[in-house]
């Protein structure tokens, strides 16, 4: 085997390795610019719902994404839409979940609202 095909990944002394650029984990910038890019919405004024399955145990949630409010207005718009819908839900990270599968009941309440809904995903 070359050298050029063994790279260093973990060592006892200085920890881990980023397999991307080689330097430590916890110096690299590699790995967190491509999280930060993929957790971004568009800012298009678009408020779109993503149905969501994967690890919540079979149970569907509705993700609200692109709602250009503050965090206070954020979590009452959240009570709201739970109130609305009859069900649990959070306010997480500028996101809101709601339990359940409400999708057009919700889409129809944040167009009555003024915002411009859209389903995204599945």
């Amino acid at each position: 085997m070359s050298d050029s095909n063994i790279r260093r990944v973990y060592s006892s002394e200085e920890g881990r390795f980023c397999p991307n650029c080689g330097k430590r984990s916890d110096s690299c910038s590699c790995r967190k610019d491509k999280k930060v890019g993929d957790q971004k919405t568009p800012a298009d004024g678009i408020v779109r719902l993503r149905r969501e399955l994967s690890g919540r145990g079979g149970k569907t949630v509705i993700v609200i994404t692109g709602l250009p409010l503050e965090d206070k207005a954020l979590k009452d718009l959240g009570k709201k839409l739970k109130k609305l819908c009859g069900t649990g839900g959070s306010v997480k990270n500028g996101l809101v979940e709601i339990q359940g599968e409400h999708r057009e009941r919700l889409m129809a309440e944040l167009e009555k609202l003024g915002y411009k809904a859209k389903a995204a995903g599945g």
